[in-house]
């Protein structure tokens, strides 16, 4: 029977979200990719273990998290059940709707139908009341923007979720939706979006600019550029990757010699300050305090404990920085 070490809150950082009550984990533990139908369900249970037990109490789904959709969520809800049952005031659990979870036109993008019917069907399979983070997952094009604000606030309002987040949103739309979930009163406390050495783009969009001016938090996925940020490219591409294997995430057209060669670099500048590339990449992240936490996704929990020796990884210099910019950029 599992037992939560009694000194994990010791081993790990908690930052505010933006101007919120709310504090999150510096490091939390992702479910896109290995809490699926295709993964096995005790090695699931230990990378929950392993992330619990030194205090990452943060896990983050999203409705379509699988393969297939919704297994992810099914996976955690019996975990919960079995492990995590009188640890429930101790955890942030988080999911998602916006992309494409069922035939028709109601399982998919931002309209009041699709997200509140999405998270009825998330609760269940989690096995939850109420997720403590529920975010919209990427910008409508086509429903108003007030339309899918009011769903989130109506969410919070029904109990269904504590706080509300926004994904994949520019600058500029976000600091639309803050305005009106200011409005209503509504506790929209955290962006989520991909942050890494490599993808710049909230810098370039204005979230990271607008999430400050707004007192909102930001938490980063895909942090180490989905493998990219890691020791597992520096000599080409093996056979088992994800790029051979998968392909849905990253393309073998986006590790030519000279991303390579890059990557290179960037691993010897690491191995100058005593890291591994993923974890100087993980530092990056957070080196400033705009980003909140850090999303780590892993296939086994031996990851989870490399990813979080982060925490002691040295700050920056400028200098360091610097040359950061100039390999990456």
């Amino acid at each position: 029977m599992y037992t939560a070490d009694e000194k994990r809150y010791e081993k790990m950082q908690y930052n505010r979200c933006g101007k919120s009550g709310l504090k999150l984990p510096v490091v939390s533990l992702g479910f896109w990719h290995n809490f699926g139908d295709f993964s096995a369900y005790d090695n699931m249970k230990q990378m929950c273990f392993t992330a619990f037990d030194h205090g990452i109490t943060h896990f983050d789904l999203a409705n379509n998290y699988g393969p297939e959709p919704g297994s992810a969520e099914k996976h955690l809800g019996m975990i919960l059940k079995e492990n995590f049952a009188s640890y429930r005031d101790e955890l942030i659990i988080s999911t998602k709707a916006g992309f494409d979870m069922w035939e028709g036109p109601y399982g998919n993008w931002g309209s009041r139908k699709y997200l509140i019917a999405s998270l009825d069907q998330s609760l269940q399979r989690l096995g939850l009341d109420y997720v403590d983070i529920f975010y919209h997952h990427r910008m409508d094009p086509e429903t108003p923007l007030e339309e899918t604000m009011g769903a989130l606030d109506q969410i919070v309002r029904s109990g269904k979720a504590l706080y509300v987040g926004l994904s994949n949103y520019d600058g500029e739309t976000m600091k639309q939706a803050c305005e009106i979930l200011t409005d209503l009163k509504c506790p929209f406390v955290i962006n989520q979006n991909s942050y890494n050495i490599f993808n710049r783009t909230i810098e370039k969009n204005g979230l990271k600019q607008a999430a400050r001016e707004c007192g909102k938090g930001i938490i980063s996925f895909s942090p180490l550029a989905q493998g990219m940020l890691t020791d597992r490219y520096l000599n080409g591409i093996p056979a088992d990757s994800r790029v051979m294997t998968d392909g849905r995430f990253l393309h073998r057209e986006q590790l030519d010699e000279a991303r390579i060669a890059t990557i290179r670099k960037l691993n010897d500048l690491a191995a100058e300050r005593g890291e591994t590339l993923a974890q100087m990449a993980l530092k990056w992240v957070v080196k400033d305090s705009d980003v909140t936490s850090v999303l780590i996704g892993a296939s086994k929990p031996q990851q989870i404990c490399e990813n979080l020796k982060v925490m002691q990884a040295a700050d920056f210099t400028e200098e360091e920085l610097k040359r950061i910019d100039e390999i990456s950029l």
